[in-house]
């Protein structure tokens, strides 16, 4: 399988029909005194629109980032479908014995989460371990080819991640990922470990169970009696908050995508408005720029296969009702960020895991990649440097010259 460099170019004539299309915008009116309630605000999605269609720069921000990250396609086949071209960037080490590391985004993200971690992870010091770092666009997503038959679900995603390793020769690897990215690596952990996938981190460690009193008494009874931490408390609440009022969009993606996906597909500013709330909803008052975020939902509007590709995820992993309890055997590293969307008493993740290491933040949300860059980074830097649990976890592979 031979790699091809990839330079994103949109055509101008999908320029012009964006603009087209954001100058026939009809805004919904909206109650007094709205702010954030009643979800995006008015005043702010209209300032978006008018910026995307009269100042926004497109071409700037797609020269930043092809000449920041360093991208290709591979034709990767997948059991059941057939061939698909998957994006993906590859950024390497100057250190030998630095770790591959598969980063895996969700949704609404793309390969931009990647972007501010990659000249942390792939710098070479003394002091830290270095990564040679691959994240690729999830079929569907991005610059990737969407899947066109039915059942792609977390084994073919985890396949996908899975053979690119290999074709790009790292036979032996670590992964990291959040949102769907930590259901995926999760995947690739169970499914690949531990001939190939040596230790799996995440930044949202919700996958953890109550110990059972029967099976785990000891662990029980200590979870009963242990008061929760500052740091717990905020994360139950955080998940009440999204069960309650922040998990609308869940149940519309997972049961009747094709429906949602005209919006998606037709209206930028519909697009744009889906995304934006969670962008500002399940982060931790990151201070977005409005080129930031017109640069994120444009990577949706000009994906390969259109912005409805990106939400089918939902419908066919949570409608195959596949498992999202079972833990790795490998050595696994949990991030916890204060903001993120859902979070469980931290003994229930050490329960019957692997846990190697624990990182707690003040600050913090659901995409820690671009909100904490140095944070994230630092954890995986103690996770497998001198001293940490997953030190030498891919054999011959410190990350020190």
């Amino acid at each position: 399988m031979t790699a091809t460099p990839y330079t994103i170019t949109v055509p101008d004539e999908k320029l012009k029909q964006l603009r087209a299309k954001l100058d026939l915008t009809t805004l919904p009116d909206e109650l007094d005194d709205a702010g954030w309630e009643y979800g995006a605000p008015l005043a702010e999605v209209k300032r978006l629109v008018e910026y995307w269609k009269d100042g926004y720069d497109w071409r700037k921000h797609e020269a930043d980032l092809n000449n920041e990250l360093p991208q290709f396609i591979q034709s990767i086949t997948v059991e059941g479908h057939g061939a698909l071209d998957i994006h993906y960037v590859h950024k390497t080490s100057t250190v030998v014995s630095a770790i591959p590391l598969l980063f895996v985004h969700g949704w609404p993200g793309s390969i931009i989460e990647a972007r501010k971690i990659l000249p942390l992870l792939t710098a070479a010091s003394p002091d830290h371990p270095s990564f040679h770092v691959v994240a690729f666009s999830l079929p569907g997503y991005g610059f990737s080819e969407a899947p066109t038959k039915k059942g792609f679900r977390l084994q073919q995603y985890a396949e996908v991640g899975h053979k690119l390793m290999l074709a790009l020769g790292y036979n032996e690897y670590v992964t990291q990922g959040g949102d769907w990215g930590a259901l995926i690596t999760r995947k690739i952990s169970l499914d690949y470990g531990q001939k190939h996938v040596k230790a799996w981190h995440t930044n949202m460690p919700i996958f953890g169970q109550p110990p059972h009193p029967l099976y785990q008494p000891v662990s029980f009874i200590s979870n009963a009696l242990t008061p929760y931490t500052a740091g717990e408390k905020t994360s139950i609440q955080r998940r009440q908050w999204f069960r309650q009022i922040g998990s609308g969009y869940f149940a519309e993606q997972s049961t009747q995508p094709q429906t949602l996906g005209y919006s998606l597909a037709d209206s930028p500013a519909g697009l744009l408005a889906w995304i934006y709330e969670k962008l500002v909803n399940w982060t931790d008052e990151y201070p977005w720029t409005d080129d930031e975020v017109l640069t994120w939902i444009s990577i949706y509007w000009f994906s390969r296969a259109g912005p409805a590709a990106s939400v089918r995820i939902y419908f066919e992993i949570t409608q195959a009702g596949e498992s999202t309890t079972a833990s790795p055997k490998v050595p696994i590293g949990l991030s916890y960020f204060p903001r993120e969307i859902g979070g469980v008493p931290r003994q229930w993740n050490r329960n019957g895991a692997n846990v190697v290491f624990e990182g707690e933040h003040e600050r913090g949300g659901h995409f820690a990649a671009f909100e904490r860059p140095e944070d994230l980074v630092g954890d995986l830097h103690k996770m497998f440097g001198k001293g940490g649990r997953a030190f030498g976890a891919v054999p011959g592979k410190t990350g020190y010259d």
